[in-house]
């Protein structure tokens, strides 16, 4: 039956109680008897909300002095913690923390504006206070007796920042009570966030979430310095600990927590979509003096907006070598084993640096500048390379993908990666000696040949990247010279060309990276033009690829005689590296969480040309160009294997085929024929016209069947005036859109779902954001 909201004695067991964590909370208020009081006496579960949010606005106004007082915070903000998420599943209770509680038990019935405050505003605000209070969640800066304690309202939170870094230099004394506080708020601030997951992704990523938007609006006075906290606190953290083994097995880690909780925060606190926004901060052009201007111009998201205006290059330091020294963590090798201690949380840090990017403009300058970019590199693929075979890991793969994308829209990220590769990251690749360039196309060509079937989505996003890079790799090793060839080899047998509508695209793209490194590296990259030669059928293959409908049907028939999706026989994979461990699949019954479609290529993409200053102009969409068919986005659905019966048919069918009865694609010679006649193979084709005769007279003169001087050769000749006019390098820039802003936020909070197991807030509740399956 309803308890009266006056009736302290009732309410006050709720968080009365001394020696409770966050676990005894769950444990004792099972999901059970939450849905129960919801349906059977909501008034009461109306009254415990109101009562615990009271408590807290109560505390934040108190300043917490006493242990009692703090003990009743941490208790409401745990009951909160637990109840929330019950509160958004159901659609009639949503509203509740947005409507005003009528003069309940306030006693004096004083109806003050204050009163007048939507619940969720008041809890948030509450929130946002004790997370800069004094001996609670701060060092309290007086040092005298408990009358003069420092009035919360009066106190300037900026002097309070957790920890040194942006716009801040003091570093506070490390304090694990504090600590521990601030994540058990930041918990509550996330549950409070995670409204989001209850609803199901629409295609209008505009719709924002309201606990977010009035968190990081100018209401919150603790804004700036929270944001400034949160950032700091994760790009500060050095996890390895003062450099003594096992230090983390002997003393419990209390900034850790923090820190994950931290990153969570703050990337769900930035999920904006910045194609909608005409904001011109976004990218950079306007340079804001200092951060407290006065009138603010850009996003109403103060967190997005502060994010936009970092601009020191100390400050750009900071964050660059904390996101690097965390991404690297898990590849530190130590020599005895667990040693060191390694995060969890790469996926949030992913998500940030891909942020920081894509609202500063000025900080991705700043990480191509110098070889910096290399050490946020070198992690990406490692992990890309250790979950290609592990569908709970398709989400990783992916924005590992898109953080390339986007670098390698910028010029200096492909004159970067030509500095040697010397750290030996133990990973499962053949070993090879060469540079940065050649690990990335070993590692891509490792996730198209033995990744996930899942995956082939990314293929037009992997090959696109190395077309980005290719004008500017001086000198390609042997080994990544074979991997491409390799690729152009399975991509143009007639099965695979035939058997879906996009497939040929990966032939152009292929095609493109040839021709760049031929006309505008060619001096160094006899390794490569040695492989072209020696695969020269390939080439003459494509030119004369049939066209009629036999041998289109012949090339059909001949997909079902070949089980596996690309050859690994001629790939010389070699040895693979010292100590390092095969990529697994996932483990039988690991939880993954579903995520949205990511647009095709030529929508996540428009295409630059670089003019002969180095300056890139964007190009008008033509319709003549080849590899634009793919309109719709590519699902990422338990596809198909590519050997698999049925190609995609959900890509665009329009062009050129004809549509069978059953909507299944099939091959045209018309359809055939209208890419073949682009295929761009002018300058392989001269190429080979010079240079095939010349290195068989060598071979038959001097009787030589030894590489090294067909190599030597093949070094010191020159093409020069003998290849076709040099093309215009075409460059496919990342641009947002509300598709892949829709997948961050589905992939964001599929990521802080999981990682949230202990107490576990979300489990079991009706999620729609996205579904929770078992591998």
């Amino acid at each position: 039956q309803p308890v009266e909201a006056t009736d302290d004695a009732f309410w006050d067991q709720f968080w009365a109680d001394t020696a409770t964590s966050v676990q005894d909370v769950f444990a004792l208020v099972p999901a059970a008897e939450i849905r129960a009081v919801r349906e059977e006496s909501p008034s009461n579960l109306a009254t415990l909300c109101y009562k615990a949010v009271e408590k807290l606005v109560q505390g934040a106004e108190s300043g917490c002095h006493t242990e009692k007082e703090r003990q009743i915070v941490l208790n409401c903000c745990r009951l909160l913690t637990r109840i929330l998420p019950y509160i958004f599943e159901d659609p009639d209770w949503r509203g509740f923390f947005w409507s005003t509680v009528p003069g309940a038990g306030r006693g004096g019935g004083d109806e003050d504006d204050e009163n007048a405050r939507p619940l969720a505003e008041s809890l948030l605000l509450a929130v946002a206070d004790l997370l800069f209070c004094p001996d609670f969640t701060v060092q309290s800066h007086r040092r005298s007796t408990v009358d003069s304690a420092e009035d919360i309202h009066s106190i300037d939170s900026c002097e309070y920042i957790w920890e040194a870094g942006v716009g801040f230099a003091h570093s506070p004394q490390p304090n694990y009570i504090h600590d521990l506080n601030r994540t058990e708020l930041l918990k509550l601030l996330l549950t409070c966030f995670s409204e989001a997951m209850y609803l199901p992704p629409s295609s209008d990523s505009s719709n924002t979430n309201p606990w977010v938007q009035f968190f990081c609006s100018t209401e919150n006075r603790h804004a700036l310095p929270l944001f400034t906290s949160l950032l700091n606190v994760v790009c500060a953290y050095d996890p390895v600990g003062y450099g003594i083994p096992y230090n983390h097995l002997l003393f419990s880690d209390y900034r850790e927590p923090l820190v994950e909780e931290a990153a969570q925060v703050l990337i769900v606190t930035l999920d904006y979509d910045s194609s909608t926004s005409s904001s011109p901060t976004v990218d950079g052009t306007t340079t804001g003096t200092a951060m407290d201007d006065v009138d603010p111009p850009g996003p109403d998201n103060l967190f997005v907006n502060y994010l936009s205006r970092i601009h020191r290059e100390e400050d750009f330091q900071f964050i660059l070598k904390g996101v690097a020294r965390l991404l690297s963590n898990p590849l530190v090798q130590t020599y005895l084993p667990n040693s060191a201690k390694k995060i969890q949380f790469h996926q949030e840090l992913l998500v940030l640096f891909w942020k920081l990017c894509d609202f500063n403009k000025k900080f991705l300058f700043f990480v191509l500048k110098s070889s910096d970019v290399l050490d946020i590199l070198v992690p990406i693929l490692y992990f890309l390379n250790d979950a290609r075979a592990d569908q709970s890991r398709v989400g990783l793969m992916h924005i590992g993908v898109f953080i390339l994308l986007l670098l390698s829209g910028e010029r200096n990220f492909g004159v970067r990666l030509n500095k040697p590769y010397s750290v030996r990251v133990p990973m499962d690749i053949p070993v090879f000696t060469g540079t940065h360039a050649d690990l990335l196309i070993i590692v891509f060509h490792k996730i198209i040949t033995s990744g996930h079937q899942r995956l082939q989505p990314l293929f037009d996003c992997l090959l696109t990247i190395v077309v980005n890079v290719s004008p500017y790799l001086k000198s390609l090793s042997m080994v990544a010279a074979n991997k491409l060839l390799h690729l152009l080899e399975a991509f143009s047998t007639t099965w695979f060309l035939f058997s879906a509508v996009q497939n040929h695209h990966l032939v152009f793209f292929l095609l493109e990276v040839f021709n760049n490194i031929i006309q505008y590296q060619f001096d160094g990259n006899s390794n490569l033009v040695y492989a072209v030669i020696r695969k020269r059928n390939v080439f003459h293959q494509l030119a004369n690829l049939p066209t009629d409908s036999q041998a289109i049907q012949k090339g059909l028939q001949r997909k079902k005689k070949t089980p596996e999706p690309i050859s690994r026989t001629n790939s010389q994979d070699g040895v693979s590296m010292e100590g390092s461990r095969p990529a697994a699949p996932a483990e039988p019954g690991t939880l993954k969480t579903s995520l949205v479609a990511t647009p095709g290529i030529d929508k996540l993409t428009e295409k630059s040309q670089v003019s002969e200053d180095g300056t890139m102009r964007s190009l008008e969409p033509e319709s003549s160009q080849p590899p634009s068919e793919g309109n719709l986005p590519s699902a990422v659905s338990d596809g198909e294997p590519w050997s698999g019966e049925a190609p995609h048919p959900r890509r665009d069918r329009r062009r050129l085929s004809s549509a069978s009865s059953s909507g299944q694609w099939t091959p045209t010679p018309d359809w055939v024929m209208s890419w073949k006649s682009k295929l761009p193979l002018q300058t392989i084709m001269r190429l080979l016209q010079v240079l095939v005769p010349q290195v068989e007279k060598i071979c038959i003169d001097k009787g030589l069947t030894d590489e090294s001087e067909i190599l030597k050769f093949l070094q010191h000749g020159t093409l020069v005036g003998l290849l076709p006019v040099p093309h215009p390098i075409l460059i496919r820039k990342y641009q947002a859109n509300s598709g892949t802003a829709m997948w961050f936020r589905t992939y964001m909070w599929g990521v802080i779902y999981l990682r949230n197991v202990d107490p576990p807030i979300w489990y079991d509740t009706d999620v729609k954001l996205f579904e929770i399956q078992r591998v």
